[in-house]
């Protein structure tokens, strides 16, 4: 447990812009800050942070919170994790208790996992500056690579001992359960005798970090001294609960600030391309972890930069590789140039051999646009073949007509055609006939879904119920809108004879308005809010937008980000035919007026549909005639009421 003084002091210290810069690049638009959002794939920024309101909210998907509410959805952590993790940002402390070997096996697998990881990388780490066989061998290894202790500490680089259950033993141990450790794959379980030993052993090691700087995942190197005969040289940990090697990038972590700023990201093969660029002064520079690049890396480098340049070895197989998998980048509508590095050179031993302006020099003259890297390279390789340049010409078009922006296919096209000496026109008509046949194929997939989603499907009947309950709701958001807004603001002054002026605030107002008729909302989540709000004013204390978007309860605070987050226009709710409304503020009065009434004109309505529902049931069977003219009676008081409320909103 954290205790609430600790809570709200990192609530308050907690700043919206810099919590979400860590994972969003923002860029400021009047007096907010608007960006992709990391919640749903987009791409048009419809992602808001309001530094005044330290809040934020997705336009698109409707997530919305405070600084704890960000980490929680973006990590996936508990709320005590996220104010954990803004705890150690901000260099608060935070006191909590050790767990226990059972209170660790009970808590939560996630987290488990990330404590396991920790535990190994930090163990790693001593294996390789307190023992002799790691400072023999894992720093001996780094040290030869020609990387600095900066660099080491940086990227927290370990060793894992030559005893093949030297870290299963010591973290079994330490109290660790033997489950996490086959689940996140540091150690290896036979199943058929129950043996167990380290997955890892005498290999140097590369923790892999999120964005938020935990470890998930390892990767670990095959020393020289056994690297004969061993067909691969590295290991990565297994895809478990928290690491997926197609979803993570070795480097994000460190690398993630110097891409916002320079708005830039380089992307190589492996870790020593990464670590060697890094000590060159190429910060913003991240790794695939040896894989094909997938959909989902591309997207994690889209979340703080449009432009990546992929860097690749100067061989013919490095050349090739750089043709493979760039289509998919063009589609998430990012900017790609590529780097060839001369012959026999990779990104490790191009920085190692080269000084930090000699790198951004060469870097600044080489980098091609990917597309025409891509028209040059292949022109030259078809030479006068006339197969192979019409190959060429497919293959440029497929790259092309990949490209979302039109203005972008354009520019492409004029350039191709102007290299291959062919006519623009039939280049497009090649990119059309691609593009029609994506639209058939989508359009086709679309109406597969539909047929299955809508043919054992019978046509449902108009739901009076939850029209009206969605009417309700609207109502109540709009006045629990003013509520909080305008609560604390002073709406009129009654003064009588000579006693003294009274104030009268919004929230007073509203309130006693509601409670004077009876008035309880339907909609739980609206109800909760208003029953905080009329507690904290009995309790003396002025509730405003923070008292709920900084609060603990995690569904209020999103509740209230969205309702705040929307636009300040007056609902259209009490006037069809879309006249010209002034401001709220310039006329509050009528408006807080327009949806109480409002409300009680739906709720009179809903009333009239009961009280004729039961009269009409009751007039089925003989003996009820009393009871049907109460009802009548008062069904007469409610359609008085209706009319005098239809008068007053001005309805027909």
């Amino acid at each position: 447990m954290i205790d609430q003084e600790t809570v709200n002091r990192i609530i308050d210290t907690a700043d919206i812009v810099d919590v979400v810069s860590d994972f969003v690049s923002l860029k400021k638009s009047g007096n907010n800050f608007f960006g992709c959002c990391p919640f749903h794939n987009e791409k048009t920024a419809s992602f808001s942070v309001s530094p005044a309101k330290n809040i934020f909210y997705c336009f698109g998907c409707h997530k919305g919170g405070n600084s704890v509410n960000f980490i929680m959805e973006h990590e996936q952590m508990s709320y005590v994790e996220a104010l954990k993790y803004l705890a150690q940002k901000y260099h608060i402390d935070v006191k909590e208790k050790e767990f226990t070997p059972e209170e660790q096996e009970r808590h939560d697998d996630r987290e488990s996992m990330m404590v396991l990881n920790e535990f190994a990388k930090n163990t790693f780490i001593r294996n390789m500056t307190e023992t002799d066989e790691g400072r023999a061998i894992g720093y001996k290894y780094f040290r030869e690579r020609g990387f600095n202790e900066e660099t080491i500490k940086t990227y927290e680089l370990g060793f894992s001992l030559s005893d093949r259950k030297a870290f299963t033993d010591f973290a079994l141990k330490s109290g660790y359960n033997q489950k996490y450790l086959v689940s996140t794959g540091l150690s290896i379980l036979k199943e058929e005798d129950g043996y167990i030993f380290d997955r890892f052993s005498n290999r140097v090691m590369f923790p892999i970090h999120n964005l938020t700087g935990k470890v998930i995942g390892f990767g670990g190197r095959v020393l020289d001294a056994r690297t004969k005969g061993v067909s691969v040289k590295y290991m990565n940990s297994p895809q478990s609960e928290i690491y997926g090697k197609s979803r993570s990038l070795y480097g994000i972590y460190q690398a993630k600030a110097t891409i916002v700023k320079n708005d830039k990201c380089f992307l190589v093969e492996g870790y020593t391309d990464v670590l060697s660029m890094h000590q060159s002064g190429i910060t913003n520079v991240v790794a695939s972890n040896g894989t094909a690049l997938t959909t989902d890396q591309i997207r994690l480098i889209h979340k703080f930069t449009s432009n990546i340049t992929v860097l690749y070895d100067g061989d013919s197989a490095g050349i090739h590789a750089a043709l493979r998998g760039i289509d998919m980048i063009l589609t998430e509508e990012m900017n790609v140039k590529v780097l060839l590095l001369p012959d026999g050179e990779d990104p490790d031993s191009f920085a190692r051999n080269h000084s930090s302006s000699e790198l951004e020099d060469f870097i600044a003259k080489n980098e091609t646009d990917f597309i025409l890297f891509k028209a040059r390279l292949l022109l030259k390789d078809a030479g006068n073949d006339p197969v192979k340049l019409s190959g060429l010409v497919n293959d440029i078009v497929d790259s092309i007509s990949v490209v979302p922006d039109s203005i972008k296919r354009a520019f492409y096209v004029k350039e191709c055609a102007e290299l291959m000496s062919i006519d623009e026109k039939l280049i497009h008509r090649e990119i059309n006939k691609r593009l029609r046949k994506r639209r058939e194929l989508w359009y086709a997939d679309e109406q597969k879904k539909a047929e299955q989603e809508t043919a054992p499907q019978i046509v449902k009947t108009f739901n009076q119920e939850q029209e009206a309950l969605n009417l309700c709701r609207k109502y109540e958001e709009e006045l629990l809108w003013l509520l909080i807004k305008y609560g604390n603001d002073v709406l009129f002054v009654v003064a009588q004879g000579d006693e003294p002026s009274v104030d009268v605030k919004v929230a007073n107002y509203i309130i006693k308005d509601l409670n004077d008729n009876n008035i309880e909302f339907k909609i739980p989540i609206c109800r909760r809010v208003l029953e905080m709000y009329t507690e904290a004013k009995e309790k003396g204390k002025k509730p405003d937008a923070t008292t709920f978007t900084l609060c603990a309860d995690v569904e209020v605070s999103q509740f209230t980000v969205s309702l705040l987050m929307q636009t300040n226009e007056l609902s259209k709710l009490w006037d069809s035919r879309n006249r010209y409304i002034p401001p709220e503020d310039s006329n509050l009065r009528g408006v807080i007026d327009k949806a109480l009434n409002g409300y009680k004109y739906e709720q009179v309505k809903q009333k009239l549909q009961e009280i004729q529902k039961q009269i009409n049931e009751l007039q089925k069977e003989p003996g009820n005639e009393l009871k049907i003219t109460e009802l009548t009676t008062e069904l007469l008081v409610y359609q008085k009421y209706r009319k005098k409320l239809s008068e007053f909103l001005g309805r027909t």
